[in-house]
């Protein structure tokens, strides 16, 4: 179906959102009569959420913005087993402190894109722990467990790959499936929600929990899945050269969430703008009309977009100024994301390799090492030659700091303690 009447689906069709749905009339319609409450789940792996996260943020978002009230259901309970979906081994298995720290710090981004409140259409942060741990083994067995057939489970992609590599499954993990499934039909008789969203890996585990609804009396629950991005160049999205791209400023500078988005590649931009922004679809495809040298003050403004969405305007715009220092006038800012070492260390000197190890820009000292003889490592804008170069007082700037930078578009500045 290409056309959709209802405004939320609409939306996600003209940017990109969809990859499947499982009943795409009998959804618009419901869309366009009811304000109708939906879900996406994301379990407490690490103690924010990442880049790649961001699709299905945007997801609640619009279907926020579009006059309906979405769930970001927290997987406190299904965190103590772990999505096994198309991974190669099974998850470290967290104890309940750590998911719990975790989960403090994944509710912390959504404020910024979700309005919540006890009206109808404002957005719910749920628990599935809090029915998930109490659940009685036997009579879950009993009342929910006799609806799954194991041929069908293990026909699904997510565990045929698995076995098919003769990886081990255990029984925890699969029973990760029959909770998420139990997590729809629960949703559905406590808070009258009708739909799951989530990435296309999920699709199997959506389709099980709107099964597992039919087979006990819910009304008839939908799904919606949006495609599993990469790059133009394959790169999976939220991860960077130094790592996980996270949402949470303690864990990733502003600075450096700003600069991942400049970094998107030439191909990417227009589908970016489209499911990382809010910018209307006429404004982006204005700017989906220039080319050349230009592309690159689009991408200046997806990059101020993005991170206007998360951290602020006001934050962002700082971010593009510092960025605009750094590069066009080869001066630097005292936003620019910065490390301090000890003062003592600097009297002493350290060398620039383990200095750039240090600043995350290098894994190694061999991997620091290539860089120098690249041409791509500078202090305070000077490029080094010498892979032996001393880092010391000498070097502070006037402003009491050294400037390290590599390549162009990596800068970091150490401050002594």
């Amino acid at each position: 179906m290409s056309v959709f009447k209802s405004e939320f689906l609409h939306t996600l069709h003209e940017r990109g959102f969809i990859h499947q749905t499982s009943d795409d009339s009998g959804l618009d319609a419901l869309l366009q009569k009811e304000t109708l409450t939906s879900y996406i789940g994301f379990d407490p792996t690490a103690s924010s959420l990442h880049a790649g996260h961001l699709i299905q943020i945007m997801l609640l978002h619009w279907f926020q913005k579009t006059g309906h009230r979405p769930i970001a259901l927290m997987g406190g309970g299904t965190g103590m087993i772990g999505d096994p979906s198309f991974k190669d081994e099974a998850r470290q298995l967290m104890t309940p402190e750590k998911i719990e720290s975790n989960l403090a710090g994944v509710k912390r981004g959504f404020s910024k894109y979700l309005n919540f409140g006890e009206g109808p259409q404002d957005a719910l942060m749920v628990n599935n722990a809090d029915w998930l741990m109490d659940l009685n083994y036997v009579e879950f067995l009993r009342d929910v467990g006799r609806h799954f057939a194991v041929n069908r489970m293990l026909a699904f992609d997510s565990v045929k790959m698995r076995l098919d590599r003769e990886q081990s499954l255990s029984f925890l993990e699969f029973n990760y499936m029959i909770l998420q499934a139990y997590d729809f039909v629960e949703l559905n008789q406590r808070y009258d929600c009708r739909m799951q969203m989530g990435g296309s890996d999920q699709w199997g585990n959506i389709i099980n929990g709107i099964d597992l609804g039919h087979r006990m009396g819910t009304p008839q629950l939908y799904a919606v899945t949006s495609p599993l991005l990469t790059t133009s160049s394959g790169a999976k999205m939220g991860k960077s050269a130094t790592g996980a791209v996270w949402l949470n400023a303690e864990m990733l500078s502003v600075y450096d969430f700003w600069q991942y988005w400049r970094n998107t590649e030439d191909a990417d931009v227009s589908r970016f703008l489209k499911l990382y922004t809010t910018l209307p679809m006429d404004e982006i495809a204005r700017l989906d009309r220039l080319g050349g040298t230009e592309i690159n003050e689009v991408k200046k403004i997806l990059a101020t977009e993005v991170t206007a969405l998360l951290h602020g305007r006001n934050a962002a715009e700082e971010a593009a100024e510092t960025a605009r220092k750094t590069f066009e006038e080869g001066a630097h800012a005292d936003n620019l994301p910065s490390i301090e070492v000890e003062s003592s260390q600097l009297s002493d000197g350290i060398g620039v390799l383990s200095l750039f190890v240090t600043a995350g820009f290098a894994s190694s000292n061999g991997e620091a090492r290539r860089h120098v003889k690249g041409g791509a490592v500078r202090i305070n804008d000077q490029q080094v030659t010498d892979e032996r170069r001393i880092i010391n007082e000498g070097d502070l700037t006037g402003d009491g700091v050294v400037k390290l930078s590599l390549g162009k578009k990596k800068h970091m500045l150490v401050r002594p303690s």
